[in-house]
């Protein structure tokens, strides 16, 4: 463990509110400086372990901020490089991009499971650094920048710096900006094929080790191959907000909703409907938000936010979880350095806007790339130009 060169008083409390990947690196970072602190989590660890799909994690964040933590070998061990291959087709399984790296060597941007990304932190942080089962429901401000934390279960504690990393309907948030979540325009219905390795070799051959992005007429089947041997299945649609409640289809009837899913990607190839007939029971419809790009605050003393609570964007860069362990990183690193609260959290502010305004507008623009009416010919310019650029640079 390193020793700290922080000023923070040992009796200064600091909460995090969500145990995700940000807030858990965040922790692990200030214990590996003997800062203390509690994350409060409204789940439980095996719900942490089991959350989402596959996560692509950066070199030039994620994987700076697992470095911080002491885990970036550890996560070397268990990341897919594999799922790092791409197929983009349009409806007709028309070909227009295809990526698979059979070199054997590392690539930048190496897949894990968000459950087994969770795990890895988990497993590193002190057991007394995070409460599981406490819904976080508001915070009032007392004087010095201290704030009062109000949880379902009754208990209420003090804390000298609160960091929210809540996600997207943060309850942090409000403290800091009036600014709330918008619509993207975009709605996903996810679905999962169980131990398709196994059970279904014909589409594995076509999906390939990685994601296969299938993209036309303003909408998508988004499908990643999980390290458990299942696809997670994104059906994507360009629609109003209320599309999700109002369409009509019974979810609560898996087999009928599929049928009339594919009723919605008719005149889509037959593999790529395969995507619809494997699936299990399980479907979730997911609208997808984003904040205003460039949103900034009023720097305070003793609470700031962090991922999804700070700048919320589409996941159609792969940015979501990185940046979010990258402000744990920087802020982590900015208690050490400064031992203030309120000049550590303008500093890390100040640089987080820097690096996610662009990024925010980045994936703005992709997901409108990405469901466009000739969405994989986009898509495919879209790569070829950040080729061509890498070159440039090069």
């Amino acid at each position: 463990m390193k020793n700290t060169t922080s000023n923070l008083q040992k009796n200064n409390r600091i909460a995090i509110i969500g145990g995700g990947p940000g807030g858990l690196t965040l922790a692990l970072i200030l214990q590996r400086h003997d800062i203390d602190c509690v994350i409060y989590e409204r789940g439980f660890a095996e719900s942490i372990r089991d959350q989402g799909g596959t996560l692509d994690i950066h070199k030039d964040s994620g994987q700076l901020a697992l470095k911080e933590a002491g885990l970036l070998e550890a996560f070397h061990k268990i990341a897919r490089y594999e799922g790092e291959d791409l197929l983009l087709v349009d409806k007709h399984g028309t070909v227009y991009r295809k990526e698979v790296d059979d070199t054997g060597k590392e690539g930048e941007r190496p897949e894990i499971d968000r459950g087994a990304l969770c795990e890895l932190l988990l497993n590193a942080l002190d057991p007394q650094r995070i409460r599981f089962g406490y819904k976080f429901i508001a915070a009032t401000p007392l004087e010095n920048g201290k704030h009062e934390l109000h949880f379902e279960n009754g208990h209420v504690d003090t804390v000298d710096l609160v960091v929210g990393a809540d996600g997207a309907f943060s309850k942090l948030r409000p403290l800091l900006t009036d600014a709330s979540v918008e619509y993207s325009g975009l709605s996903m219905v996810e679905l999962n094929i169980e131990d398709a390795v196994n059970q279904h070799s014909d589409l594995i051959s076509f999906n390939g080790r990685g994601s296969m992005i299938a993209l036309s007429d303003n909408k998508g089947i988004l499908a990643q191959l999980n390290g458990n041997g299942q696809i997670r299945v994104y059906l994507s649609f360009c629609a109003d907000r209320n599309w999700v409640d109002m369409n009509g289809i019974p979810l609560d009837k898996p087999q009928v909703a599929k049928h009339e899913f594919l009723k919605l990607f008719d005149d889509w190839d037959e593999m790529l409907k395969n995507y619809i007939r494997y699936a299990g029971d399980r479907i979730v419809t997911r609208r997808i938000y984003m904040l205003p790009i460039g949103l900034t605050w009023e720097s305070r003393k003793g609470i700031t936010l962090l991922g999804d609570a700070g700048h919320l964007m589409s996941p159609f860069m792969g940015e979501g979880v990185n940046l979010s362990m990258l402000d744990a990183s920087v802020l982590a690193l900015s208690l050490v350095k400064y031992g203030d609260f309120e000049e550590s959290i303008l500093s890390y502010e100040r640089r987080m806007y820097e690096y996610s305004s662009p990024l925010a507008e980045m994936s703005d623009d992709s997901l409108k790339r990405f469901f466009d009416d000739n969405g994989a010919s986009r898509v495919r310019d879209w790569f070829e130009q950040m080729e061509q650029g890498d070159q440039n640079e090069g």
